[in-house]
């Protein structure tokens, strides 16, 4: 267990009106994990149960090493946390709050603080209240950062920015994760997000684990196949179809398992292959939730 930093195993935890159940994944040292739910999917009673600040009915969590939520504080030392409705002080300046995370936290590295004001563009004098939501987010991240902890949990960072100041959050983040080797746990709903910095997706929804995996393996085994059906050919089975669209005689074929053979076999059986595309995160999550919640008669 020592090469992970988040393990989750048979975790579940029942509300009135929610259940979480049967959640299991682990987060490998050094990875970024996108978590990946619309909103009430269970994204932030995960998080929750990952910090200790609820405790689980049932299962099993570790957190760097330590048993959740027993060991809640050991682990908290090393965890850095930052949600888009994160409250500072607005009455405080940025400076005021750097000063007061370092007198808690030993490991405040003052330099690498320093440059990260520089990089991202903020004004130590100036008082939280006068930040915009961008910039907010921003000095959340560099509070986190500076401490270096050894496990990053971003919940919802860039919720409610604009677009630009989302595309510039991300850039920053994406030049601090570049620094060094980092394990972080990135919660949210917008997969262009996730697809860019992480390297493992989980996705969840009503409150289960539906798939899991590298990010790369799932760019690499969906697929859309586009074929042109003559009317004695037969449309040919294949393991891995998630979802068949289009037309009798235009089908178009989702595929979770995609092989390099599927198009051979397609011609053999008097199909013409129009195009083999690959798919975005976000199509894959909206295929993967959708065939879920058909099995379950949702």
């Amino acid at each position: 267990m020592n090469d992970l930093s988040v393990h989750f195993s048979g975790v579940s935890k029942h509300y009135p009106h929610f259940d979480l159940k049967d959640i299991d994944f682990e987060l490998p040292s050094g990875s970024i994990m996108g978590f990946v739910g619309a909103n009430g999917a269970g994204k932030s009673t995960t998080i929750r149960i990952l910090m200790g600040l609820v405790h689980q009915d049932q299962g099993v969590v570790e957190v760097l090493g330590h048993a959740m939520p027993a060991q809640q504080a050991l682990a908290k030392r090393e965890i850095g946390f930052v949600s888009e409705d994160m409250r500072l002080y607005g009455a405080a300046t940025l400076a005021w709050h750097m000063q007061f995370i370092r007198d808690i936290y030993p490991r405040w590295d003052r330099l690498y603080a320093e440059s990260l004001v520089r990089r991202f563009d903020l004004k130590p004098e100036q008082k939280i209240r006068g930040l915009s939501h961008g910039q907010r987010v921003k000095a959340a991240l560099l509070l986190a950062l500076a401490r270096r902890p050894r496990l990053l949990v971003l919940d919802e960072p860039t919720t409610g920015l604009d677009p630009v100041a989302r595309r510039e959050v991300l850039t920053e983040l994406m030049a601090v994760l570049a620094d060094e080797e980092r394990t972080i746990f990135f919660s949210s709903q917008n997969t262009l997000d996730v697809e860019q910095i992480s390297d493992q997706i989980t996705f969840i929804d009503r409150g289960r684990i539906i798939d899991s995996a590298d990010k790369e393996i799932f760019l690499d085994r969906w697929r859309r196949m586009r074929l042109i059906l003559p009317p004695d050919a037969t449309l040919p089975k294949f393991p891995g179809i998630v979802e068949i669209g289009g037309s009798s005689r235009l089908p178009v074929l989702t595929i979770a398992r995609f092989e390099p053979g599927m198009v051979s076999a397609c011609t053999e059986a008097g199909a013409a292959v129009q195009s083999v595309d690959p798919m975005t995160l976000e199509e894959i999550f909206i295929v993967n939730v959708q065939s879920r919640r058909e099995k379950v008669g949702a």
